[in-house]
């Protein structure tokens, strides 16, 4: 379970792994629509995690990475 409220830190790291997939989305030029095929994601998903409204699985970013062609550490650091 998860403590209540979480930690500031939280969730300014789902912001900064937000805009490190944002960041290489736009670097390759793709949209949010062509990631979201790429990755056998919905768009709305990838739009939640570039915005870091919600929580996300580590599944969701390993198959964002792999869409992006990009180490999962990349977009974690």
């Amino acid at each position: 379970m998860l403590p209540e409220p979480l930690p500031a830190w939280v969730p300014a790291r789902r912001q900064a792994i937000g805009d490190h997939i944002r960041t290489e989305r736009t670097r390759q030029k793709l949209t949010q629509e062509r990631l979201a095929e790429l990755a056998g994601l919905d768009r709305k998903t990838v739009n939640r995690i570039e915005q870091a409204t919600h929580a996300t699985s580590i599944d969701y970013l390993l198959l964002i990475a792999d869409a992006l062609n990009v180490p999962l550490a990349d977009l974690v650091r």
